[in-house]
């Protein structure tokens, strides 16, 4: 999936999608995420060909969207942190040596700073190996373009949101895996990923807090409205349906939890999709929470993109374009 904007804020102006056979993308953090290489640089080449404007926009950078699951997000708290950027870097992967599933001293860092009050400093940090990603950036290299700025998922697709709205529940789930976020005026209040590929929940980022939220205190009813979906359906198998709904009710206990309230709405930023997504949450706690897509019409220029395009498939890069 590519996309172009003429603007941060302006609608997107051209969308284009390429399939590519299954199993050619197998997300993680070892080599190997490009099981099809040759077929995602073709699928590459011709979504970014159909979306550039002309010749001289094949020597630009390209921002470039990778799954949750080829990175490592985290929610690190300091007493203090260094105000320049080289003096604080080495401070933050020193503190994700005993974080991280693979070595920090040959992965990509980089930070920002979430929250800043006296004697606190929260960080939001995000780390690749460099094998990965450069898996990546060599495929957008072969395909043309110049990859730029590399963004997950989850994180790209928050750009989207509207930093003076109201709090936000955030799911990017699919057959891979499952992503749930908070975001408040902003600030990310909890990243929390699941891959369905090695069924491991990576507790790094998720707050302390949340981790009381057992994710099998799911109750029975909830079993049978998953497997209606799931065969319903057909997207996901029950046992990932059966993840996807787990996990959305932990994010939406701990936003009340939190939050001191409900959220107004569920926002779907996955190739799941709402309508999908909704139907799982039937005859769960969750019901009757209403579930949008976060990548409306009105983001989109008329004719940019055909009714076979999923809404949910967009939410990245809008956010990208719009960061």
């Amino acid at each position: 999936m590519a996309a172009r904007a003429n603007s941060a804020s302006a609608l997107l102006a051209s969308v284009s999608r390429a399939g590519t056979s299954d199993g050619a993308v197998l997300p993680g953090l070892k080599l190997g995420n490009l099981q099809d290489r040759l077929g995602v640089e073709a699928a590459l080449r011709t979504t970014l060909d159909a979306v550039s404007t002309g010749a001289r926009e094949r020597a630009r950078d390209v921002t470039v969207i990778i799954p949750d699951a080829s990175v490592r997000v985290l929610l690190l708290d300091f007493d203090e942190l260094p105000g320049k950027p080289a003096d604080a870097l080495p401070v933050v992967r020193f503190r994700l040596k005993k974080l991280l599933p693979f070595d920090v001293d040959d992965a990509s860092v980089s930070y920002q700073v979430m929250a800043h009050t006296k004697g606190s400093v929260r960080v939001l940090a995000v780390a690749t190996p460099k094998d990965v990603l450069m898996e990546y950036e060599t495929a957008v290299n072969s395909a043309g373009y110049l990859p730029g700025a590399v963004l997950p998922s989850t994180l790209a697709a928050l750009a989207t949101l509207d930093e003076s709205s109201s709090a936000a529940l955030v799911v990017n789930a699919g057959h891979t895996g499952v992503t749930t976020a908070i975001v408040q005026t902003g600030i990310l209040l909890l990243h929390r990923s699941l891959d369905m590929n090695i069924d491991l929940t990576d507790s790094g980022s998720i707050p302390q807090e949340a981790t009381r939220y057992d994710r099998f205190e799911t109750e029975a009813s909830m079993q049978t409205s998953v497997l209606k979906a799931a065969e319903l359906y057909g997207l996901v198998n029950s046992v990932e349906a059966n993840e996807i709904v787990q996990e959305v009710s932990v994010a939406a206990a701990y936003f009340e939890d939190t939050l001191k309230t409900l959220p107004e709405a569920i926002i779907s930023a996955g190739p799941l999709g709402a309508d999908k997504l909704a139907a799982m949450l039937e005859e769960t706690t969750l019901e009757g929470l209403p579930v949008r897509e976060m990548v409306d019409t009105g983001m989109l220029e008329a004719g940019a993109a055909t009714a076979s395009t999923p809404r949910g498939w967009l939410a990245g890069v809008r956010g990208a374009l719009k960061g």
